[in-house]
């Protein structure tokens, strides 16, 4: 049972920031008031329609952590480091295992966008032991170039719903969406108990709380600088929660 202990009572949230890289020099497709880059890689694309997730299975995980989109570079496929993309695309789990890093994207020869996001998520603690405990997934199930600006209509309600099954159905105890995320599965009408903060925990906004999980908002993990200590204060809860499952 998930039982959360030492908090207070909120009123509302403070305004997430996500770190919005710069566009890079590529077509828009835009419809309506979208603004969408889906990644020319037939190889990324097939591995989302099989697996519309990263690191393990959100349907097994216990720790559920939803995003806007998977975004790479638009020449990804020309990296040395691909191979290995496509390796931890197939098998999250065992890649974190052998590599001794969640995600290809700490690798030392990668530079590129999407490595601050993993280095703050690095720091709360997850070790390769974890590795079939934490998963990943977007709200689009697809992966995207540059960058996006998401609305409801973007996205797939089958995908929309199966996530909506991960969260309250799955073995997920503690899912975390960003502000963003939050505004957009609210907005998809999918997801009316995530519509508002109850409370606090710790540093963490408590968006749902059931005897056997519970859902948080938490700062995007791209962002730094005056987000820095409140990144560090939230990466110290979700490292609790992780202490506890460990005993549980």
């Amino acid at each position: 049972m998930v039982k959360l202990t030492g908090h207070r009572q909120t009123k509302g949230a403070t305004t997430d920031k996500p770190n919005l890289m710069s566009p890079r020099h590529i077509s828009t497709l835009p419809i309506a008031n979208k603004v969408f880059h889906p990644h020319p890689s037939s190889a990324l694309n097939e591995h989302f329609r099989r697996r519309p997730y990263q690191g393990a299975d959100p349907k097994h995980a216990r720790f559920l952590f939803i995003g806007l989109d998977a975004n790479y570079a638009a020449d990804v496929e020309q990296s040395l480091l691909f191979p290995r993309l496509l390796q931890y695309h197939e098998d999250g789990p065992k890649f974190w295992r052998t590599a001794g890093v969640h995600h290809p994207f700490l690798l030392p020869q990668y530079k590129g966008d999407g490595r601050r996001y993993h280095l703050t998520f690095a720091k709360i603690g997850f070790q390769p032991k974890h590795a079939n405990l934490v998963s990943f997934t977007e709200l689009l199930d697809r992966p995207t170039v540059g960058r996006s600006v998401l609305i409801a209509e973007d996205l797939d309600n089958v995908h929309l719903r199966q996530i909506r099954r991960w969260i309250f159905e799955g073995s997920a105890q503690f899912t975390f969406v960003s502000a963003g995320v939050q505004r957009l599965m609210t907005s998809s009408d999918l997801f009316p108990e995530l519509s508002m903060v109850r409370r606090t925990f710790g540093a963490l906004r408590v968006l749902y709380e059931g005897d056997d999980r519970a859902v948080f908002m938490h700062l995007h993990f791209s962002n730094y600088g005056k987000f820095e200590q409140q990144l560090q204060s939230e990466a110290k809860e979700i490292a609790r929660l992780l202490l506890h499952s460990d005993a549980s």
